[in-house]
């Protein structure tokens, strides 16, 4: 699935491993192909309508055995929207219809009148804000490594259950589900979030955790080369100073 250009996020990923001479391999996985998990360290799940989140999440379930042992082997996972909601428990739509998800993050999504529109910034989740820390290579940019900025189109509402952590805590926006502030969930280095826009573009030092993390699974803890990221932070402090400006 991939709305709103979520691909974006797969075309971050490549060139930031390109800069550094890191090769990257990719790989659709589509409705009704095997799953051979543990072939990938990093795994990308784009946003989708009701309509195809049906389809795509019955193929889901015939997946989950493969993908969740992945996870617990310490793949990583980038989740979002559409995505996101079905590696929940379930979503509910608002005609009543139940998706099964396959419950890699305890929590799950119902379907609401509200439509949650607008950027979205949130406050990083502290824990993950010190891991960030330690693997980003631009130390000069850590005044800006709390916060992840994007946009959000979603009209359902996620409930994080006793189990689940978020990703962060919203300064502007819905978030999760525009009551509890939270947005997204975390389990081991599995994501889900409902930043669209896309989110890593504008996030270097997200991208950098994430093929940190992906690239620690195969080889064992790795310092990443710095890359020249002062047009990817004027992006990123423009689109803060934006949402922060708002009414």
């Amino acid at each position: 699935m991939n709305t709103y250009g979520d691909n974006g996020n797969i075309i971050t990923i490549v060139k930031r491993c390109q800069w550094r001479g890191i090769d990257v391999k990719i790989s659709n996985v589509s409705i009704g192909q095997p799953l051979s998990a543990s072939d990938f360290d990093f795994f990308f799940f784009g946003g989708g309508q009701d309509k195809t989140q049906i389809i795509v999440g019955k193929d889901l379930i015939q997946k989950a055995k493969k993908l969740i042992a992945a996870i617990n082997n310490k793949a990583v996972l980038l989740s979002i929207c559409g995505g996101y909601q079905l590696l929940q428990n379930y979503f509910k739509t608002k005609e009543g219809e139940i998706i099964n998800g396959i419950s890699l993050f305890d929590a799950y999504t119902a379907g609401s009148k509200e439509r949650m529109i607008q950027d979205l910034l949130i406050e990083i989740d502290p824990e993950l804000q010190n891991e960030i820390k330690n693997v980003y290579p631009a130390i000069e940019q850590s005044n800006c490594l709390t916060n992840l900025i994007g946009f959000e189109n979603h009209s359902g509402k996620t409930y994080l259950g006793k189990n689940s952590k978020a990703l962060g805590r919203v300064i502007k926006g819905a978030g999760n589900n525009n009551e509890d502030h939270t947005e997204g969930a975390v389990y081991k280095n599995a994501f889900g979030c409902y930043l669209h826009g896309s989110l890593l573009p504008k996030n270097s030092h997200f991208a950098d955790y994430l093929i940190s993390k992906a690239l620690e699974r195969r080889y064992g803890p790795i310092k990443l080369k710095p890359l020249d990221d002062s047009l990817e932070w004027k992006a990123h402090n423009w689109m803060v100073d934006r949402v922060r400006n708002q009414g």
